[in-house]
Formats: C-alpha cells, sequence, structure tokens
C-alpha cells in the first residue's frame, strides 16, 4: 500500500492559550476526496490552513508525501506550490477575471500567451468562457467563487484544499462545482473539503472525517 499523502502524528495547535486542535494521528490518502465536517469551533479550518502548509503546528509532526514538513526556508516554499486553498470568501484582485486566473502563473514566471492559454481554459472549465476580460470586482458571488476556483486549477495542483466552497453558491455555481471537483482524483489530485453540506459531501467524497472540539471523533 502506498505511503499517504498526509500523514499527521501528535499535531496540537493553541491560539490564546486555547488549545483548538488536537489530532493525535490522521492519515489522508493521495488521490482520495476526503470531506471534514463537524460543527463550529471543530478545528477544521485549521486542520486545512496546516495542510495547506501555511500554518505549523504548536507539537507533533506533519509528513507530506513521506517526509516531515519543515517550518521555514526554500523546500518548504516549494511543497506550498503543490498545495493549493481555495478559501470560503474568495479575493479577487481588482483586473480582469483572466489576470486573477493567471496570477499565479505570472509569479512562477511564465510566459504571457501560455499563461493566457491556460487561464481561458481554466475559465470554460468553470463555466465561464468568455469571461476574461470582465472585471473581478463586477461579478456575482457565484462567479467570484468560480473564478477563485479557476485560479487555484490553472496551478494544476497536486493537493486541493477548499473550505467551505458551497457557501452561499447559487445553484448553478453549486453544479458546476460539484462537476469540476468530482473529476479531479481520477486526474491524480487529492482533494479536502472542510463543508457542511452534507449532501455535496456525501455524493462527492470518499472518505467523510468528522471533527468535534478539536479532535478527529471518527472517519
Amino acid at each position: 500500500m502506498p505511503d499517504p499523502i498526509y500523514a499527521l502524528r501528535g499535531v496540537q495547535k493553541s491560539f490564546g492559550g486555547r488549545l483548538v486542535l488536537d489530532v493525535a494521528e490522521l492519515e489522508l490518502e493521495a488521490t482520495q476526496f476526503t470531506a471534514v465536517q463537524g460543527p463550529n469551533g471543530a478545528g477544521k479550518t485549521t486542520l486545512l490552513s496546516i495542510l495547506a502548509l501555511l500554518l505549523s503546528p504548536d507539537q507533533g509532526r506533519v509528513i507530506y508525501r513521506g517526509s516531515r514538513v519543515p517550518r521555514a526556508g526554500g523546500e518548504l516554499t516549494h511543497l506550498r506550490r503543490e498545495v493549493t486553498l481555495v478559501a470560503q470568501s474568495a479575493y479577487l484582485f481588482e483586473s480582469s477575471a483572466l489576470a486573477n486566473v493567471a496570477y499565479g502563473l505570472k509569479a512562477r514566471g511564465m510566459e504571457r500567451r501560455s499563461r493566457a492559454e491556460r487561464a481561458e481554459a481554466a475559465l470554460e472549465r468553470v463555466g465561464l468562457a468568455g469571461f476574461g476580460p470582465r472585471r473581478a470586482r463586477k461579478l456575482s458571488g457565484g462567479e467570484t467563487q468560480r473564478v477563485a476556483l479557476a485560479r487555484a486549477l490553472v496551478l494544476r495542483p497536486r493537493v486541493l484544499l477548499l473550505d467551505e466552497p458551497f457557501a452561499n453558491l447559487d445553484p448553478e455555481s453549486a453544479a458546476v462545482f460539484e462537476r469540476v471537483l468530482a473529476g479531479l482524483p481520477g486526474e491524480g489530485c487529492t482533494v479536502i473539503m472542510v463543508s457542511h453540506a452534507r449532501e455535496q459531501a456525501r455524493r462527492l467524497a470518499s472518505r467523510v472525517v468528522v471533527m468535534e472540539g478539536g479532535l478527529v471523533v471518527s472517519g
């Protein structure tokens, strides 16, 4: 059996002296769709930030693809490029939809024509073909979230993390998210989704992890 893409061992995280995450052991398989559920304050978003390699635990080990995640340095920067997080409330720059989607490719030094082609294809994938020239701040809430998803997909991440992606989505945008996310594991992408949307979790996820009080209680 291959090694899990993530293995957490004795991971703890506190804020303001309060322990918000206490995961004794958790393994997440590669190319699997995992949903993480639980009440507010269960530690789901903190877990997601640690999996995104944006937050370091106070205690314990986070192992990614067989190696312990460093706390700083060039190696951590390299690993972060394999993992993309789509936040619940997407922030878009005051530019076009195309420029927003292409931003990460530009930051990585991709040539202008190539990144424009990739960005246009990503917009088409989320049902926004032809939206490239539109100003991002003029988009609806659902369109904004779809642009954020396209911005993540264009990077072709090894791991896609999503924080409540179905919150406040219109039915059309929710259907697009379901269609796109369902296909990602088959393309070799590991998907980990924090969501209160039980129906979508049942349809999409092959595994559901339940958290409560910072603990993994099932899954």
